[in-house]
């Protein structure tokens, strides 16, 4: 079914047509009254037409097209806020491509050329990185881009006030009586990890505590890399009494680890997570967590670019996080471990 041929059905110009099915609003109604108009989009409806975006896209410069790089999509911090940008997508006519980077540089830019050579109007990118020369040279060269959940210089960003939520997990913490404390740190060069652990730290410090490196250790955003760091940590001799991981699926990983050491989480260490994400509450030991909207941040990701295509100001915003205390964190033992 054509334009041509709905045209011919209704005696009507098959420019008029177009205007109304595939224009926007405005166009729609200056090409044809009210009447005309709703006997347009009736018989396109009675007939299935459906418009040819690449016809579209080549009529108005414009793909209706936005890419989406992650690190991951089985990822379910990653999936919420991919949904989240989906979501917000179409409820404005524009269709997303998702693709994985797997926190590589080489597939980063890979993948991106993909999405480039798609004709992409804007990009939102999940897997930023804090020094990232990358994204330097794509805004030089006048892509449109914006960040989720990652920031990264002075670029476009809607991310968690993660220094915040790494104060709460301290204050959390502190509170419960733990002064002997670690964190599994996530991966260096994420700004996720590198400011809920300063975060963390620093709110110790203001309260007279020094937590040194070693009680610091990076590792990847999942279970393998949380059990790892923490069986390290508990390997010492002056293991903590407690472990914040700035991750769920790292925190899970440390439940692992000191169930292997032989210790009761919730009892003998206390162990707290990052995202809250809807298995922490599940989990045999419920597992407190720093809660973030993970699903706005990718509505509001999309908001954003869509304000920068549009050349309007697009400035950064910090979403609130919220601590959600479960059993996994109990009080700091006066003696022994």
């Amino acid at each position: 079914m054509t334009l041509r041929s709905i045209a011919d059905q209704l005696g009507l110009h098959v420019s008029t047509v177009s205007r109304v099915l595939n224009g926007p609003a405005e166009d729609g109604a200056r090409a044809a009254s009210g009447d005309t108009a709703e006997r347009i989009r009736s018989l396109a409806a009675e007939l299935g037409y459906q418009p040819d975006p690449h016809g579209s896209g080549l009529r108005t410069g414009r793909s209706r097209l936005i890419g989406v790089l992650v690190p991951r999509v089985s990822d379910l911090v990653l999936a919420t806020i991919y949904e989240g940008i989906d979501e917000a997508a179409g409820e404005r006519g524009l269709t997303t491509i998702a693709a994985n980077s797997l926190d590589d540089e080489a597939n980063r830019r890979a993948r991106t050329k993909t999405l480039l050579a798609r004709r992409v109007d804007g990009l939102i990118f999940g897997d930023a990185r804090l020094d990232d020369g990358f994204l330097d040279r794509l805004a030089a060269d006048g892509v449109r881009f914006v960040l989720a959940n990652r920031r990264s210089g002075h670029h476009p960003s809607v991310t968690p006030d993660d220094r915040l939520g790494g104060r709460l997990a301290a204050e959390h913490l502190l509170g419960l009586g733990h002064t002997e404390v670690a964190v599994i740190a996530g991966l260096p060069f994420a700004s996720t990890g590198a400011d809920r652990t300063a975060g963390f730290v620093d709110h110790y410090r203001d309260h007279g505590i020094h937590i040194p490196d070693t009680r610091v250790l990076h590792s990847p955003f999942d279970t393998a890399g949380g059990r790892a760091a923490a069986d390290e940590l508990l390997r010492s001799a002056d293991r903590p009494t407690a472990i914040f991981a700035v991750n769920d699926f790292a925190a899970i990983g440390a439940l692992g680890a000191a169930r292997d050491h032989g210790l009761r989480v919730g009892t003998d260490i206390a162990i707290m997570g990052y995202n809250d994400t809807p298995l922490a509450a599940e989990l045999p030991i419920p597992l407190t967590s720093v809660a973030v909207p993970m699903r706005e941040i990718g509505r509001r990701s999309l908001e954003l670019l869509i304000r920068l295509m549009a050349d309007e100001k697009a400035e950064s915003q910090r979403l609130p996080p919220t601590l959600t205390p479960r059993a996994s964190t109990c009080a700091a033992k006066v003696t022994g471990r």
